[in-house]
């Protein structure tokens, strides 16, 4: 194992739910050998047991520590991935999941906060950037410690369409979607190369045509991605956990990585909003210190797709408003 991967003793990674995206992440975290303590808290505490019971019979190979733990665990904790939740039904509308899971990120952010106050929060329950938004205001973490998965998983899937339409290795094409991870995000085309040329430069050099239809069919796939697997598994598990570790390795070693993933900020003129642009991550969090050169199209494109993740987000205050004000009545004392 390279010594840049080598993990420190005391690296502890807390993940809050042992479902098939907490689990998998658990897997593939001890396989990367990132950490050396890997806890997994879940409300169904036998079933989290039966999973570590599992998952200790892959450790002893890589000498680390996997077990069943409580929020008091979350101490000293060099990140908490937060992967609880329920998964979005048929004709169920994003506002209708998000009341859902905000109810658990209610119970289970302030505790994690609580206990664990200089931790890296990393959120990917969905919808992921209107959560985000979620457990910043519920931590009261600064808002480089609260991050989303965000589009880190579409970045990746948009990299291996262009990669087999182009008959070039993924990891030879840089390009990037931003804003939601959702219907409204936003391939970048503008600023996509291979191999430091421009896709209409490289099919040039290339002697191959610039097939603007073919492109834009990867743009669709990436987008529909997680659609077409769910409908075939029923879930998505294996890709996310190998970027949700991606995402740590650069909190864990310090390595100041770019990646895009959510973070709450003002975006295309939309203040106090969560989406993904490209960050610098390191064992701060993540940071936004050089925005991407967009084109007049991608930045609307960008704008509607902040707005729409917005309107979720006040959608879900409004909902929330008239229980936290009944609340907040019944706390005061009476007045003599």
């Amino acid at each position: 194992m390279p010594d840049s991967k080598r993990p420190n003793k005391a690296i502890k990674v807390v993940i809050v739910g042992a479902g098939s995206v907490g689990v998998t992440t658990a897997y593939a975290l001890l396989l990367d050998g990132l950490a050396s303590d890997i806890v997994l808290i879940d409300i169904d505490r036998n079933r989290a047991l039966g999973e570590v019971m599992d998952l200790s019979h892959a450790a002893h190979l890589h000498k680390a520590r996997v077990r069943v733990g409580d929020y008091e665990d979350c101490e000293n904790a060099a990140a908490v991935i937060i992967t609880a939740g329920v998964n979005q039904k048929p004709g169920q509308t994003r506002l209708d999941l998000v009341k859902t899971n905000y109810a658990l990120f209610r119970d289970v952010v302030p505790r994690v906060a609580h206990h664990a106050p200089d931790t890296i929060i990393v959120v990917a329950t969905n919808p992921v950037d209107v959560l985000t938004h979620a457990a910043y205001k519920l931590s009261g973490f600064p808002r480089e410690r609260v991050i989303g998965s965000g589009t880190a998983m579409d970045t990746t899937r948009f990299r291996h369409e262009l990669g087999k339409h182009f008959g070039v290795n993924p990891r030879n094409v840089h390009a990037v979607i931003v804003g939601e991870h959702g219907d409204s995000q936003l391939a970048v085309w503008s600023l996509a190369t291979i191999s430091g040329m421009r896709l209409r430069d490289y099919c040039t050099a290339a002697g191959i045509e610039y097939d603007e239809k073919a492109l834009e069919a990867c743009a669709t796939r990436t987008k529909e991605a997680a659609y077409e697997i769910i409908r075939r598994k029923g879930k998505t598990n294996y890709g996310v956990a190998s970027v949700l570790v991606s995402v740590l390795q650069p909190i864990v070693t310090d390595s100041d990585a770019i990646m895009t993933v959510s973070r709450v900020g003002s975006y295309a003129g939309v203040e106090d909003v969560a989406l993904s642009m490209p960050c610098k991550l390191n064992r701060h969090g993540a940071y936004q210190d050089v925005p991407l050169l967009l084109s007049e199209e991608e930045r609307e494109a960008l704008r509607r797709s902040a707005q729409s993740i917005k309107d979720v987000i006040t959608s879900l205050e409004e909902h929330l408003k008239p229980a936290e004000e009944k609340a907040e009545a019944t706390e005061k004392p009476e007045q003599a």
